[in-house]
């Protein structure tokens, strides 16, 4: 299973979606690739999955403080995925990250961003500052 897949798995499937969405999350959780899904939801109707509302319940729920909107490791520890370096470098190949891996603190804030990104390109509605 892709990193980036077992994410979207894992958001999708602790929101209140319907089972075709939660169905479809999951194949794309088994897929490597990361290309947006064309329909999350029922014919006819795009999904949309309030990505922050997910997470910020998560963290309410979270026995640690773990600042979601700001760390790719703490959103990574949330979802209860492995958040070690390297997972974090196998997410930057999936998501094509062109600069250093040994450079942590930028790969770690351009991961953030792509995956608030690519959440938002498969139905998640991601805030706009989480985007940019």
């Amino acid at each position: 299973m892709s990193m980036f897949g077992s994410i979207l798995s894992s958001i999708f499937g602790s929101s209140q979606v319907s089972p075709a969405v939660a169905s479809t999350a999951q194949a794309l959780a088994s897929s490597p690739e990361t290309q947006p899904a064309a329909n999350l939801g029922p014919p006819g109707q795009a999904a949309k999955v309030d990505v922050a509302a997910v997470l910020d319940r998560l963290a309410d729920e979270a026995d640690q403080d773990l600042d979601w909107r700001n760390s790719i490791v703490d959103m990574m520890k949330l979802l209860k995925l492995d958040s070690s370096l390297g997972a974090r470098k196998q997410l930057a190949k999936e998501l094509k990250f062109a600069g250093d891996t040994k450079d942590t603190t930028t790969m770690n804030i351009w991961l953030h961003k792509q995956v608030m990104i690519k959440l938002a390109e498969n139905g998640g509605e991601v805030p706009a500052d989480l985007r940019h």
